[in-house]
């Protein structure tokens, strides 16, 4: 299985698309290999803007198909690296 691809997610409004996000992370998640989520922290309040990286394994065409469902989130913009 090719492992050589990341995909870059921004979340905006995390608390009201983490529910749908999740839901996406899990259908594919026998296809991520590695998830690593990033937002600023204060403590005063915790951002509602974040990042995701993932690295994730396929073929080409179950990661493109993932990468359409993240964009058609509300508040998520994806893109993919192809390191191969």
């Amino acid at each position: 299985m090719n492992c050589f691809y990341i995909i870059g997610l921004r979340v905006n409004h995390r608390s009201s698309n983490a529910p749908k996000l999740q839901q996406l992370l899990t259908q594919f998640g026998c296809n991520i290999k590695m998830r690593v989520g990033l937002h600023e922290v204060n403590p005063d309040y915790c951002s509602d803007d974040g990042v995701i990286m993932l690295q994730v394994c396929g073929d080409k065409e179950t990661l493109d198909s993932m990468l359409r469902s993240f964009n058609d989130l509300d508040g998520v913009t994806a893109k993919m690296m192809d390191l191969n």
